[in-house]
């Protein structure tokens, strides 16, 4: 056991230079010209004119990683020869439950920013004290605060191999359950797949899924296949250069902050249940924040480049391979592609399944409640195998 002496402090503060240099290139952007208001043909430019215009004026950084460190704590520790940038949120309660929080794309740890305190701290948030969590909170190597992998095509498989050793080799967990949804849930099942013995449940707001073979499949089940290729027909151009050039598209995202907002935010709108307006989901400083992240540690390149790696080397989760850990899937109704139970079922070890009336693909910020409660619900029965 390496054990945490090799685990450090690390709170979040971003150079000033880097901050002013941001300023500056806010001040100074180059407009595209806007035939039309509306998000038909992309990111909505009179609301992205005032998005930066609070970026400018309105939005502090400082208060922003102040309320980070306070909700999440960063830590770092070399891992698999990376620098890996993790929150930790120890538990309140008689035995708290280690378990990982893994965001997605093109999100951040800061999804967690809303359920962290309820999940640690149940007791001071109207819950349990048995159900407190040990909570670690990874920046996923290449997104935010995290080192990116020098390889190219580093995956979901990869990246559990490192965070099985953060958790047990690092920090000393023998057994801990995951959550995740997206690219986070992909990372939560290839730990399940690679290292069972470790993990005691997964709990999934995004699952895959085994279809059933042509001849025998349900009405549900074609359904799901024709909405999925319907989405990636109207929805997947991100995906489509992403996973076949995600070089060329890095050099704008990485010189400009508002071409870097404009791609992100596009699917932070389209892909909540936010009926339309962006803000009934998230606010301004919320959406810059996460935008932050990506843009003062230069990381988008290595979130985006993920999907080439998963084209080339699917990870577990993209592959027909059952995983036999148990798993639960909380249901979004708003997520970008549902998956039918018959298909999550042939997949995992399924012994949770609960459709919400709300929510969309990033549940842990736009639902919290409603996770917090299907996530304590799951691990209650595996926390004595901790």
């Amino acid at each position: 056991m390496q054990g945490e002496r090799d685990v450090r402090a690390s709170p979040l503060c971003v150079s000033s230079a880097v901050l002013e240099e941001l300023r500056q290139r806010l001040a100074r952007v180059r407009w595209p010209e806007a035939l039309a208001p509306g998000w038909e043909l992309g990111t909505d430019p009179v609301y992205l004119r005032e998005l930066v215009d609070h970026w400018r004026e309105g939005f502090d950084w400082r208060s922003q990683e102040r309320a980070l460190e306070e909700t999440l704590p960063s830590h770092r520790a070399r891992v698999g020869g990376l620098d890996l940038h993790f929150a930790l949120r120890p538990g309140t309660g008689p035995k708290p439950f280690p378990l990982l929080l893994l965001h997605g794309w093109p999100g951040s740890h800061f999804e967690f920013s809303k359920v962290a305190g309820p999940l640690a701290d149940p007791g001071a948030h109207g819950g349990d004290a048995l159900d407190a969590f040990d909570l670690v909170v990874p920046s996923l190597p290449g997104h935010g605060l995290s080192e990116a992998p020098g390889d190219p095509y580093f995956n979901a498989d990869d990246a559990a191999d490192l965070l099985h050793e953060l958790m047990t080799e690092v920090l000393g967990h023998s057994r801990f359950g995951a959550q995740g949804g997206d690219r986070g849930a992909m990372v939560a099942v290839s730990l399940a797949h690679r290292h069972p013995g470790s993990v005691a449940g997964i709990h999934l707001n995004m699952a895959t899924g085994i279809p059933a073979p042509p001849e025998s499949r349900t009405r549900e089940e074609e359904a799901w296949l024709d909405t999925q290729a319907r989405w990636f027909q109207e929805e997947g151009g991100y995906s489509a250069i992403q996973s076949t050039r995600p070089q060329t598209l890095a050099y704008g995202l990485s010189d400009s902050p508002v071409g870097l907002a404009a791609w992100i935010l596009e699917k932070w709108k389209v892909w909540s249940d936010c009926e339309g307006d962006l803000e009934r989901c998230f606010s301004k400083d919320e959406l810059i924040t996460n935008v932050m992240l990506y843009w003062v540690t230069g990381t988008i390149h290595a979130s985006t480049r993920w999907y080439a790696a998963h084209r080339k080397r699917p990870p577990a989760a993209m592959r027909p391979v059952r995983i036999e850990v148990p798993t639960a899937v909380a249901d979004f109704p708003k997520e970008t592609v549902r998956v039918p139970r018959s298909a999550v079922e042939r997949k995992y070890h399924l012994v949770q399944w609960n459709e919400m009336a709300r929510g969309g693909h990033f549940a842990a910020m736009e639902q919290p409640e409603v996770l917090v409660e299907d996530v304590r619900r799951f691990f209650r029965r595996y926390r004595d195998a901790a």
